[in-house]
């Protein structure tokens, strides 16, 4: 079988198939797109992915979109080692857990990375004319441009939103490191589970923002130590997929007074 990804360097949805290929150790191209160049927009990557997001995986040719729809198909072509589990409860239970990544974590993410993260730069350069054109040709995403500012970024209620949100994650991450009792979110497995927030609470330390676990969640501080450290994960994670290595003259990253980020930052989860 024939596997090529379609994808960006620091993509967080990106990663996490990426991480879900070296894990299973199977061989796939990576067709690496540019961002900048708003190479998801083309018409040709288009007719592959209309929601013109990515990644996309080609697999013999057809494509597949949607990063954890890619994650469980890859887990069917390539059973070992599973990143599911056995019982059907827990394939429930991971699922489920799959659905509120996607919509909750991976937007509330979006938020900080492009407000701290250096991703607004390459709007800050455009006119306003061409900026309002990307916006509009974006199937799926123009809502979120339309809520930022080009110059300015997004509205403080709309950031104290995404920090609520990222919090929710870490305490439900946190409960269930307990519940399952570790050193994984579903127990002794390393699933798909772990692998789909992983490039998010990455991406969140990245800018600065470590402060939402370490304090009060410092299991989910040992479970990112865990991630970080396997082979798969490091292979995945390249030169150039964290924010802090593609924008250094941001000065992004750990120890940041967390008040310049987060006004709100002494709420509690």
């Amino acid at each position: 079988m024939k596997l090529e990804l379609y994808n960006f360097s620091q993509s967080t949805c990106s990663l996490k198939v990426r991480i879900t290929l070296e894990e299973k150790g199977l061989e796939w191209e990576d067709k690496l797109l540019v961002s900048k160049n708003h190479d998801h927009l083309s018409d040709w990557y288009l007719k592959l992915n209309p929601n013109g997001v990515v990644p996309t995986l080609m697999s013999d040719g057809r494509p597949i979109i949607e990063s954890s729809v890619i994650m469980q198909y890859l887990d069917q072509i390539a059973p070992e080692p599973a990143l599911m589990p056995a019982d059907p409860y827990d394939q429930a239970t991971l699922r489920a857990w799959l659905v509120y990544v996607d919509l909750v974590t991976t937007p509330a993410s979006r938020f900080p990375s492009f407000q701290f993260g250096g991703l607004r730069i390459k709007f800050q350069a455009m006119s306003q004319e061409e900026f309002d054109e990307k916006t509009r040709k974006r199937p799926v995403k123009s809502g979120f441009y339309k809520t930022m500012s080009k110059e300015n970024g997004f509205p403080p209620e709309v950031m104290e939103a995404a920090f609520r949100d990222l919090r929710s994650t870490v305490a439900r991450m946190d409960a269930m490191l307990e519940a399952n009792g570790g050193p994984w979110l579903m127990g002794d497995q390393y699933t798909l589970a772990d692998i789909a927030v992983a490039p998010l609470i990455d991406r969140n330390e990245d800018i600065g923002l470590e402060y939402l676990w370490e304090e009060k969640h410092p299991r989910v501080a040992e479970w990112l130590a865990r991630i970080q450290a396997r082979p798969a994960y490091q292979r995945a994670y390249y030169h150039g997929c964290r924010l802090s290595e593609i924008y250094p003259e941001l000065g992004l990253g750990r120890g940041v007074h967390r008040h310049v980020l987060d006004p709100n930052a002494s709420v509690s989860a």
